[in-house]
């Protein structure tokens, strides 16, 4: 079983994209969203669910109304904004503005103010039209999201052994932060798209870092190439000084942006053309046994 983490450096640069028509070329793969921030894999694969689970996220801070004795001294002290008052008089916690970090609690002087664990992230096993899928759902500001992600690989490796799944396939997030980390983590390969602009050379270069961090091989997929092909011929040459196979040159074409807004995967949509072809040759290079070799320098 071999598991492939797709990253890219930057966000929109056709990631989830990218995983997606990998996805659709495998033999019924075990595919995990670890993009838990902005999930939006299910948008092209349109899982049915078949279990739920919860997850905890960060504390936050709850009012106990009938200790407080309105003294604003955590109001006064909330770097966060996080505390006032209703209409009522009422103190009240604004979810989305706490951070969880216990100052409120720690300087009450009734101690009307707890933490308390909260369990509002969910993750689930559902069922694609190209195999199993396991993804998550976040609200919006929570925390722990790369606790999420290891907790959503572990998942799909048990899955993936029921299934007897020869790939696990992972839509890893953007960036180098924590979730980024928790994707590139122990997998087999690393699938890095990126996008030919100055910044997307950029954040590619720091996503390599990070990856050579763990030790792990690299290959390339480029995308929307054609849109700056100066950038593309320095993009290419970095490749091969840094021994990173360029495995796609994907140009820039509206037909992507059909497919994905009819929840298709690209070779579903084109099955014959060539970018179809170019992400074939993808999948195939990733089923040679010999592409796992180190390939750091």
């Amino acid at each position: 079983m071999r598991e492939i983490t797709v990253i890219s450096g930057k966000g929109g640069a056709g990631k989830t994209t990218i995983t997606g028509a990998i996805a659709s070329l495998l033999n019924n793969p075990v595919i995990t969203d670890c993009d838990v921030d902005a999930a939006d894999l299910y948008l092209l694969l349109q899982p049915e669910i078949q279990e739920s689970h919860t997850f905890p996220g960060g504390a936050k801070a709850f009012v106990n109304k009938s200790l407080c004795v309105n003294c604003r001294k955590c109001i006064n002290h909330c770097r966060f904004d996080a505390l006032h008052y209703n209409e009522d008089g009422v103190l009240t916690v604004n979810d989305y503005k706490c951070e969880g970090c216990g100052l409120c609690k720690n300087i009450c002087p009734t101690n009307a103010i707890n933490m308390v664990q909260e369990f509002s992230n969910h993750w689930y096993i559902s069922t694609t039209r190209y195999g199993s899928m396991i993804h998550a759902r976040m609200k919006p500001g929570e925390e722990n999201s790369g606790k999420l992600v290891s907790e959503l690989r572990s998942a799909a490796r048990i899955k993936a052994a029921e299934n007897k799944a020869s790939y696990i396939i992972n839509d890893g997030p953007p960036g180098i932060g924590c979730s980024a980390i928790a994707s590139v983590t122990g997998t087999d390969m690393v699938v890095m798209v990126i996008e030919a602009t100055r910044s997307g050379f950029h954040d590619f270069l720091r996503a390599r870092e990070l990856v050579n961090k763990f030790n792990t091989p690299i290959v390339a997929v480029l995308n929307k190439y054609d849109i700056n092909k100066a950038l593309t011929a320095d993009i290419e040459k970095k490749l091969t000084e840094l021994n990173i196979p360029l495995l796609a040159k994907i140009p820039f074409d509206k037909k992507m942006v059909d497919a994905t807004t009819q929840s298709l995967t690209y070779p579903e949509y084109q099955p014959h053309d060539a970018i179809t072809q170019a992400l074939q040759n993808v999948v195939q290079y990733l089923q040679k046994p010999t592409s796992y070799e180190k390939n750091i320098t």
